[in-house]
């Protein structure tokens, strides 16, 4: 099964906890601090393979989650940091965001790497916190959360070559007679409804990879038909081979098939419409298909290059291919072109800083933000001094101020992500 969109879950892994030590030597038993920080959180890694074709894998595992750094220990040792985990994508894989839609990678070489969910980084350890006023801390932190977000995966073809054409204009035939490529063949629309690729050689040493491509219908570029799972992959191509039934055998205008077809690509997206592309007039074995042929010659002028094939006896396939090929070394290597009309790059993945925000929920004081809730899950609230520590970096965010201003008063309850506590005045 071909699988060319899917929907993953992806998480860092979490920093490792800092510790609280001191030293305990023989002759130094009240020694000053000794724990260690804790390792890094694996970050969440997408690699390019270029032994896979399809996102096939990804219906099976969509939960990947990293490991979390090893924690601090004492004698300062500090934690280990977790191995990247690695995610294996086939070339042409576009990595947007769910929630923003941001394009966070556009993935295309063989070895090319994005970090998709960066690791936590790991909690301090007591040593890191040793003042002349408090020279013996008991504050540790614990490490801090990994990135997650549910990510969509979007695979576009990479190929040379892209067939494009109506139903049934013999794609498909013309792709299994020049390459080992076999892809299904059949006398009804719509025979091919994942795309085929297949190398394709010629003389002199060169070869270039070709896609066979699902057909194309009239409103294709609003997702009739198979309109959408078609025109994305036509977007990596750098020559389009238009196939046209010439013999015009169910009675359609080969001119009017051409016309339509190439309005279709440029109303999906305007850069296909300079795409270089060259004409197959296929089924030239056919009746009437060598009138039809002076006639469409006519209609799309001299500037259009046409070559009449029949795909099933082979006919005029070796001079098709050989102007595909010289094509083809005329068109410089440029950069792939994302959705966004830019650069192919791999974004930084980064979360806005949000302000807190605090409202009321029945009696309770709800305080929500990225910031003040990952202090939360970075608090070791077992020791004291963690708790003070705590308390002063709110009160210097203005979240204490913020509170009485909302009308909290001495006792109410406070709640931060999963902690719950008093409100102290004062």
């Amino acid at each position: 099964m071909f699988v060319d969109q899917v929907k993953i879950y992806v998480k860092g892994g979490d920093g490792g906890k800092g510790m609280v030590a001191f030293r305990r030597e023989k002759y130094e038993p009240s020694g000053g601090p000794a724990g260690g920080d804790g390792g890094r959180g694996a970050d969440v890694v997408f690699r390019v393979d270029e032994g896979l074709r399809t996102l096939m894998d990804f219906r099976y595992q969509k939960h990947f989650k990293a490991s979390r750094g090893e924690n601090g220990r004492s004698k300062s040792q500090h934690g280990k940091g977790a191995d990247a985990l690695v995610v294996r994508v086939p070339p042409g894989t576009t990595v947007r965001d769910a929630d923003t839609g941001q394009v966070l990678a556009d993935l295309v070489r063989h070895g090319q790497e994005a970090v998709i969910a960066k690791g936590g980084r790991g909690g301090r350890g007591n040593i890191r916190f040793a003042t002349p006023k408090n020279p013996a801390p008991h504050v540790a932190e614990n490490g801090e959360p990994g990135e997650e977000r549910w990510v969509e995966l979007e695979l576009k073809l990479l190929a040379d070559v892209g067939l494009v054409g109506y139903p049934s204009v013999g794609k498909s035939t013309l792709l299994s007679t020049v390459s080992a490529a076999k892809p299904k063949i059949g006398a009804y629309h719509f025979t091919t409804i994942a795309p085929n690729l297949g190398m394709v050689e010629v003389e002199e040493g060169r070869s270039f990879v070709m896609a066979d491509l699902p057909g194309l219908i009239e409103g294709a570029h609003e997702g009739v038909g198979l309109g959408h799972q078609f025109l994305r992959h036509v977007e990596r191509t750098k020559l389009l081979v238009h196939v046209v039934d010439m013999a015009g055998s169910e009675g359609r205008d080969p001119y009017q098939d051409y016309l339509q077809i190439n309005e279709e690509l440029k109303r999906y997206r305007e850069l296909l419409a300079d795409r270089p592309q060259v004409v197959a007039a296929n089924k030239m074995d056919l009746p009437e298909a060598a009138d039809n042929l002076e006639l469409f010659r006519a209609e799309v002028g001299e500037d259009v290059p046409v070559f009449p094939i029949s795909a099933a006896t082979r006919e005029g396939l070796k001079e098709l291919l050989y102007a595909v090929a010289d094509r083809l070394d005329e068109i410089p290597d440029e950069p792939l072109i994302a959705d966004h009309g830019e650069e192919v790059k791999v974004y930084k993945s980064e979360v806005p800083e949000e302000p807190f925000t605090i409202r009321r929920e029945n009696e309770i004081f709800l305080v929500e933000g990225a910031r003040v809730e990952k202090l939360v899950k970075m608090t070791n609230f077992q020791y004291e001094d963690s708790v003070r520590r705590f308390a002063h970096i709110l009160k210097r965010m203005g979240v204490d101020e913020a509170l009485r201003e909302r009308g909290a008063q001495e006792g109410d309850t406070v709640r931060i992500g999963d902690m719950e506590f008093d409100f102290q005045d004062g």
